[in-house]
């Protein structure tokens, strides 16, 4: 629709059946840095989108007769593996249906704009591309790998990791650590998990799981002996906690250590004879806490919430984004919030972009938070400097540049 007469550095394709609305877009992506390209009608831009292996896909959910859900699927179908991003007037809750779908079908999705969209949310939303001049600091394509390659990186132990930390809402305090793993490819230089962790056979994710375990516990180690004691959090699989071998990677321990949380994804922890299972209890006896991530996105049947051996219920990043905007959301996590106390569990929120977002959330109770808005991950050597600092969520935040509002 209104491609630059000069290369662009990333080209996105829309489907759009306001034309007015189209234009304006158009205009936006060109000031981000993309070139784009306008379609009234799915089957030009599927064909487009396997000729031209656009950057961005742009997809608005009212499209007269035709269903973007089921488009969804044909997209996926293409193989496509840039980003998708979706346009909506219709409620909530029908986009973000729509977004798991896409998620379900292995997308990369970007999320879900109201219209009409506001340039400053569509450059939040378009953060991940790197588009522009500025050289990306991860590579965030989808590089393709062979097994032997990843078992090769796991050899050379060029998987490293990075931490994302969390703070303690009432103080600001570091209060812990989240151990994100990243591919220091000797080619490509620092590759985010997302481009190999779904290729790992269950194999090689245990074994990247011991890996991470051994090299987080080492770095803890570390901030130990400078007086820095975080607890630290690594996320593991169904498969690995129906493990015992994970008994063994954590005798080491001794008493006085900080916590060390093993985080499942709530669709995981809720499996029959997962969480209730001998291995999980005996991780518990063991001096180890479990961690419910990402929820209020699955089906958890409060009755076993309630039974199994859980320290700590992570909020999904989904209802804490639009905390402000989306009063359904607010409720949400108030409710998960009481439902935590109640249980005697601890509650963060994690995900948080907006530090105008904190006051709220320490209002419904939430007592601990993370995000990018907060602190970005980090190498192990910086987690030493932040938690040196008796006010590290506000020293992050005001180092990042942005403001803390009346965060208490």
């Amino acid at each position: 629709m209104n491609e630059s007469s000069r290369a662009p550095q990333a080209l996105a394709l829309v489907l759009e059946a306001d034309m007015d609305m189209a234009a304006v877009l158009s205009l936006q992506l060109e000031t981000l840095g993309l070139g784009s390209r306008y379609y009234a009608h799915s089957r030009p831009l599927l064909e487009a989108v396997e000729s031209r292996a656009p950057t961005l896909v742009i997809l608005g959910l009212e499209h007269g007769s035709e269903d973007a859900i089921a488009l969804l699927r044909r997209l996926a179908a293409t193989g496509y593996r840039g980003w998708v991003l979706l346009l909506s007037g219709v409620e909530r809750k029908i986009a973000r249906i729509a977004e798991r779908v896409g998620l379900a079908l292995g997308l990369r999705m970007l999320g879900c704009l109201d219209k009409p969209m506001r340039l400053a949310e569509l450059r939040c939303c378009l953060g991940n591309l790197r588009v522009g001049r500025e050289p990306p600091a991860e590579v965030h394509g989808d590089p393709v790998f062979s097994s032997e390659e990843l078992d090769l990186a796991l050899k050379r132990r060029e998987l490293t990791l990075h931490y994302q930390p969390q703070f303690e809402l009432s103080s600001g305090r570091l209060s812990g650590v989240e151990a994100l793993v990243r591919w220091a490819h000797p080619e490509l230089g620092l590759i985010g998990p997302g481009a190999f962790l779904p290729l790992l056979s269950s194999d090689q994710g245990q074994r990247l799981t011991r890996h991470v375990l051994e090299m987080a516990m080492l770095d803890a180690e570390a901030w130990h002996r400078e007086g820095v004691m975080p607890s630290l959090s690594v996320n593991v699989t169904a498969d690995d906690l129906g493990c015992p071998d994970l008994l063994a990677l954590t005798r080491r321990r001794r008493p006085g250590d900080p916590p060390l949380v093993l985080e499942v994804t709530e669709t995981a922890a809720m499996r029959d004879d997962l969480l209730g299972s001998e291995v999980a209890a005996r991780l518990c006896l063991g001096g180890l806490e479990v961690s419910v991530d990402d929820f209020g996105i699955g089906f958890s049947s409060l009755a076993r919430l309630q039974l199994l051996p859980i320290s700590e219920l992570k909020v999904d990043r989904s209802f804490v984004r639009h905390l402000h905007e989306e009063s359904q959301d607010a409720a949400i996590v108030e409710a998960v919030a009481l439902l935590g106390r109640r249980l005697g569990i601890r509650v963060v929120a994690e995900g948080v972009e907006d530090p105008g977002a904190l006051a709220l959330l320490d209002r419904f109770g939430c007592t601990h938070v993370q995000g990018f808005g907060l602190a970005r991950p980090m190498p192990a050597e910086e987690i030493l400097e932040l938690g040196a600092t008796q006010d590290a969520m506000r020293a992050s935040t005001a180092a990042s540049g942005a403001p803390l509002g009346s965060t208490p």
